[in-house]
């Protein structure tokens, strides 16, 4: 049976959890949620996660932004597929206050958004990106990753970028074998006290 790639609903929150968490660290000892949350208590840090991906203001964590990849009812992997213009900082903001966080997380990142990346309104994002271990081919991420795609495509764009961080060498090969190319990157020595990477590059594809 060949790899089903379709939109996630509230039942596939669990690997939506996981993937924001594994892939904001990255095989790091923190990740960017760490810090957010100001814990790395796993357990802690799933369960808000979740709270995250479910809350009404539409961030760019909310369920409805990702895709689920799925092989005689398995689940294989997830990404996220959102629009910056839309799933704005200010929207992130937002949905953290549902779940009771405050913008004091701001100083926490600091070291994040000063190697973030300015992506324009006619700009289509992936992240938080996550395939099982037992399930990693190039396979399933053509799958997840074209759906997103196509989906950017229907909306109108023409442009799809995804961040990752300078090191994370697996993702980097990914998109480029799939044919996105390194557009710009940031580097900073304070990114690299705070999580041992150097800093975020970005990936583009022309649609």
């Amino acid at each position: 049976m060949a790899i089903a790639v379709r939109k996630a609903s509230e039942g596939d929150i669990d690997i939506i959890a996981q993937a924001l968490l594994e892939s904001s660290r990255g095989g790091k000892r923190i990740g960017l949620f760490d810090l957010v949350f100001n814990t790395s208590e796993n357990e802690v840090l799933l369960s808000l996660l979740k709270r995250l991906a479910l809350t009404s203001t539409k961030s760019y964590c909310h369920f409805s932004n990702f895709f689920v990849a799925v092989e005689n009812g398995t689940t294989l992997g997830t990404i996220c597929g959102y629009e910056p213009r839309i799933a704005t900082h200010e929207i992130f903001s937002k949905a953290l206050e549902e779940i009771g966080f405050d913008e004091t997380y701001h100083e926490r990142i600091a070291a994040y958004l000063l190697c973030e990346g300015d992506v324009d309104n006619k700009t289509f994002v992936l992240d938080f990106m996550l395939v099982k271990p037992e399930f990693k081919s190039i396979d399933v991420y053509k799958e997840l990753i074209g759906k997103s795609m196509l989906t950017a495509r229907l909306k109108g764009y023409r442009k799809v970028q995804t961040p990752v961080e300078i090191g994370s060498v697996e993702n980097e090969l990914i998109y480029k074998k799939l044919g996105f190319e390194v557009i710009d990157e940031k580097r900073s020595e304070y990114y690299k006290e705070q999580f041992d990477r150097s800093g975020i590059m970005r990936l583009q594809m022309i649609l």
